[in-house]
């Protein structure tokens, strides 16, 4: 199997170890300058100004570039509020994309917007265009809705582990020539209630960081697992695939995606996936990584939820 992997805004590190595994790399996908996306705003981290950033990330994607790897552009935000249909938007859109095409090369782009791929479509026939994970396109009639849009779909999280359901996918797809993939690593829960709203809260963050805020959210999975009793339903309310058994997914995926662009450890991600094993706590591998301490969900055959403090009470 091969990966895609997120291009964090600062991990010199993971780009050298993306180069030393580049037979296994399928993509390098990356957000770009101050466009909304599904995750922390391309150029805003603390110890750094915008223009480092944008310079860090040119240097990574000319690397990468160089040796042939392919590279996936994200316009994968859950809202891109008053400019999802102006004019100077995809103004934008279409030069920023020109730009990274001819600069570095770009094999495919990513977005939860039909109208974004719409344009692309009409205007970048050649460029691949896939629906993200973030739309939570699971049935075939969802595919059927956007096949007119979308060459390639990430399947729902959710279904990650139905087979039934990925082998329906899976012959659709095959039959009208689009491409399937998925998340491997999310630390998301199942169902998430509040996962809409939060997406729209990072689409934002850069305005709701300006204003006078009353409350600070991050997510209603960390609230509900500062709870033990939810402790043992972690394995049935997530949806992550081991490292290990990610050769049972070889038939029905072109590649798989891996959650690398905010995680702490992106190498130990990647390098888990390529191996196909993981010893430890599998929830540090995810993204969001979840912290149940003094548990842990170790990783094995079964998960096994252990206590570290053996001489204590839990």
């Amino acid at each position: 199997m091969r990966f895609m992997v997120g291009l964090p805004q600062t991990e010199n590190a993971f780009v050298d170890c993306i180069l030393e595994n580049r037979e296994r790399i399928y993509e390098v996908y990356f957000s770009w300058g101050d466009f909304a996306n599904g995750r922390s705003n391309q150029l805003m981290r603390e110890g750094y100004t915008a223009w480092e950033l944008q310079k860090r990330q040119v240097e990574a994607l000319s690397k990468l570039s160089a040796t042939g790897i392919a590279l996936n552009l994200l316009f994968n935000a859950d809202c891109y509020g008053r400019e999802s249909q102006s004019r100077a938007f995809f103004h934008k859109i279409g030069t920023t994309v020109d730009y990274i095409k001819t600069t570095f090369g770009l094999a495919s782009v990513t977005t939860t917007s039909p109208l974004i791929a719409k344009f692309l479509k009409e205007n970048f026939t050649e460029m691949e265009v896939r629906a993200s994970v973030n739309m939570e396109i699971g049935t075939v009639q969802g595919m059927e809705y956007l096949s007119g849009y979308f060459d390639s779909y990430y399947i729902q999280r959710e279904y990650n582990r139905d087979f039934d359901r990925i082998r329906e996918l899976k012959a659709w797809s095959d039959m009208h020539g689009k491409k399937l993939f998925l998340l491997a690593n999310s630390g998301c829960l199942n169902h998430c209630s509040a996962r809409h709203f939060h997406d729209t809260l990072v689409a934002h963050e850069s305005e709701i960081a300006e204003m006078d805020n009353a409350y600070n959210f991050t997510g209603i999975c960390r609230e509900y697992l500062k709870d033990r009793n939810h402790y043992e339903a972690l394995i049935r309310d997530t949806n992550f695939i081991r490292p290990e058994d990610i050769p049972r997914y070889e038939p029905y995926v072109e590649a798989v995606k891996l959650a690398t662009r905010v995680h702490r450890a992106p190498s130990v991600v990647l390098k888990s996936y390529l191996a196909g094993r993981y010893s430890g706590d599998i929830l540090k591998i995810l993204e969001p990584e979840h912290s149940i301490y003094p548990y842990v969900l170790e990783n094995g055959d079964p998960l096994r939820l252990v206590c570290l403090k053996e001489a204590e009470k839990c």
